[in-house]
């Protein structure tokens, strides 16, 4: 067993080293660079090795793009990609970063915060590698669709048992590659633990009021729609849920599990003094439950399979139309995080965030995801 675990180990790197080599498809498109623009309202490009030098070089290596206004304030962190096969988070912090103008506190945004999960697919999956868009200029520009996990490329190999360092938590060997197990991260740990620790890092250093990781999730998973909070953020979290219901966006609460380790809402909020809430929101391309996954399946969410589904009462997700577009998704986050802004200055008054330029949820369902890319 372990003589095959091995050649499977040298497989990857020999295919690494042919690729790197010969300069062939593999090499290239795992060190695709998306033609993310910097906004108008971009007041300092950072990197995520600024919080963990470790990360200097490495394809994990990604940008902080930071919004800072004129007047003090709080500040919000929002995280994207978190699982690269999640997308919306994905194209939400682009929209953000490219549209939004800060007039008072700091909006910092990492829209590929596990950049090395954007480099490859879930084996055996079919999934697209690339997601287009066509701006309202008529430019198509190109995204990567990744996988849940870091590349086993840069992290190699799992372990039988994963052991989450801080909390001696045991869990499948498989999740030392899910960036979401692994916060509050270790310095010199493996890629995944680094990156989670430059996150925290960039919380303590820059004193961030609050952090909102965004997600996305099978329709048949029963944490759907919702926003899952640490305890000392209840108070925002449940302003912020009580006006998206007020708003017709059905939006639930959920407390964070406190003996659940690994994940932003429980660590970020264990480990920094920052408010951690996590976002979900319904994707068919990513259930079990799905048809032939394809790039129309992730624009669209459009699935045979979800609508018979739905009928049998199976899903927690309202798929009454027989779809579940991107711009829904994308909307959904960009509402939620502009609620619970408005609830953090509600809350406290020192710490407000004035934004402009986030498009609304209704918005985005009117003119897509394109018209807010430049």
């Amino acid at each position: 067993m372990k003589k095959q675990y091995a050649s499977a180990a040298a497989i990857l790197v020999a295919a690494a080293i042919v690729g790197g080599i010969a300069g062939n498809s593999f090499y290239t498109k795992r060190h695709f660079k998306e033609d993310i623009v910097k906004g108008d309202g971009v007041t300092e490009v950072r990197m995520l090795s600024d919080y963990n030098p470790r990360l200097k070089g490495t394809i994990a290596d990604t940008e902080i793009y930071v919004l800072k206004g004129e007047e003090p304030g709080g500040s919000v962190l929002v995280l994207g990609s978190t699982h690269a096969n999640e997308p919306a988070g994905h194209m939400a912090g682009i929209v953000i970063e490219e549209n939004a103008k800060v007039k008072k506190g700091t909006v910092y945004v990492i829209p590929s915060v596990n950049q090395s999960a954007l480099t490859h697919n879930d084996a055996l999956d079919g999934a697209p590698q690339y997601m287009h868009y066509t701006t309202k200029t008529g430019e198509l520009r190109t995204f990567q669709y990744g996988s849940r996990a870091t590349n086993p490329i840069d992290q190699w190999p799992d372990p039988d048992i994963y052991t989450h360092r801080s909390s001696g938590q045991s869990l499948s060997g498989s999740e030392t590659r899910n960036l979401n197990r692994c916060y509050p991260g270790v310095e010199d740990g493996t890629i995944s633990e680094q990156v989670a620790y430059a996150v925290k890092n960039l919380i303590t250093t820059d004193d961030i009021t609050m952090e909102i990781d965004l997600h996305e999730s099978s329709p048949e998973y029963a944490v759907n729609n919702a926003t899952v909070a640490h305890e000392r953020a209840m108070g925002i979290a449940s302003e912020g849920v009580l006006n998206l219901q007020l708003e017709d966006i059905d939006m639930s609460l959920e407390p964070s599990p406190a003996t659940l380790h690994g994940l932003t809402h429980r660590e970020l909020g264990d480990f920094t003094n920052t408010y951690a809430l996590l976002m979900e929101t319904g994707n068919p391309s990513q259930g079990r439950l799905r048809g032939k996954t394809d790039e129309a399946l992730v624009q669209t969410g459009i699935d045979p399979c979800y609508v018979i589904n739905y009928g049998l009462g199976l899903l927690y997700v309202d798929y009454s139309s027989g779809s579940f577009p991107m711009e829904l998704r994308v909307g959904r986050h960009l509402q939620g995080i502009t609620e619970y802004i408005a609830a953090l200055g509600s809350n406290e008054p020192d710490k407000e965030i004035i934004v402009e330029g986030i498009p609304s949820y209704q918005e985005m369902l009117d003119n897509k995801v394109g018209f807010y890319l430049k």
